[in-house]
C-alpha cells in the first residue's frame, strides 16, 4: 500500500491511456480489500469486465430509498445476471427519519440536495470506505466537463481517506465516451436501467432526475432546479 501510494503520480501517468481492462487488472493485483462502486446506471459495464478477471469481485450499492422502481430491478437483475452479491448499503435510520420529520420529502427542491445527499449518500458512502483500501468507480471526463474533465485513472481519495491510511481509488472508465460505454455494453449483451430507453442518461433519485432533450448534456437532467457547477451530490471530489 505505502509504495503503491508513494508511486501513484508515476502509475497514473504510466496507465492514463491504458484500457480499462488492463487499470481493472492493475487494481486487483495491487489490492485485496477492494470493491466497485455500482450506482445502477452504466456502472455495469464495470462489472462486466471486472468479473472476467476477478469472479469474487466485491460491489456495493447506495439505496437511498428513494430511487426509481427500474432501477431497484436492474440492480437485482445484474445480480442475477452475473452471480455476484451486492451489497447494499442505507442512509442511517434515525438522522433520516429526523431530517425528513423536520424538512420533509422535497426540501431539496428549496434547499438545495447537498444535505439531503449527505445523509443518503454521502455518509453511508463514507463508513463502507473506512473498511476498504481501495475502490473502483465509473466515473469519466466526459460525464460533467465542469466537473470531472480532470478525472485520472487512479488517485488518492483525499477527500474519503479520512483519518485513516490512504484510501486509493481508480476510475477506469475515465477516458471512455457515453458511446464507448454503450458500444461495449451492446457488444457484451450486459443488462441496463430501461429507464435509458425513455431518455434518462445519468440516473439518479428519482425526485432529483428527469430525462434529457437531445442535444443537452447527460448531466443536465440531474437536480435541473440548480447551477451546472453544483451537479455533483459529494461522493467524488477530485
Amino acid at each position: 500500500m505505502t509504495n503503491f501510494v508513494e508511486n501513484i503520480v508515476e502509475l497514473n501517468l504510466e496507465y492514463s491511456q491504458k484500457s480499462p481492462r488492463e487499470i481493472l487488472k492493475l487494481a486487483f493485483s495491487s489490492f485485496e480489500n477492494i470493491a466497485i462502486s455500482f450506482s445502477g446506471a452504466e456502472d455495469v459495464a464495470l462489472i462486466e469486465l471486472a468479473h472476467k478477471l476477478n469472479p469474487n469481485v466485491k460491489i456495493f450499492s447506495l439505496d437511498t430509498g428513494r430511487l426509481h422502481p427500474e432501477t431497484y430491478r436492474f440492480i437485482e437483475k445484474v445480480r442475477k445476471h452475473y452471480g455476484l452479491q451486492i451489497e447494499i448499503l442505507s442512509p442511517d435510520a434515525p438522522e433520516l427519519q429526523a431530517f425528513v420529520q423536520e424538512k420533509g420529502l422535497f426540501s431539496f427542491y428549496d434547499d438545495g440536495h447537498t444535505e439531503c445527499c449527505q445523509i443518503r449518500k454521502v455518509r453511508p458512502l463514507k463508513g463502507k470506505l473506512a473498511t476498504l483500501d481501495a475502490w473502483i468507480t465509473g466515473q469519466r471526463k466526459d460525464q460533467s466537463p465542469g466537473t470531472r474533465s480532470s478525472v485520472p485513472v487512479v488517485q488518492v481519495d483525499e477527500g474519503n481517506s479520512a483519518n485513516r491510511q490512504p484510501l486509493v481509488k481508480f476510475n477506469p472508465l475515465a477516458n471512455w465516451t457515453s458511446k464507448e460505454v454503450w458500444d461495449y455494453l451492446r457488444m457484451a449483451e450486459a443488462p441496463y436501467n430501461e429507464l435509458h430507453e425513455r431518455g434518462f442518461i445519468s440516473i439518479g433519485c428519482e425526485p432529483c432526475t428527469r430525462p434529457v432533450l437531445p442535444g443537452q448534456h447527460e448531466r443536465e437532467g440531474r437536480w435541473w432546479w440548480e447551477e451546472a457547477t453544483q451537479k455533483e451530490c459529494g461522493l467524488h471530489k477530485n
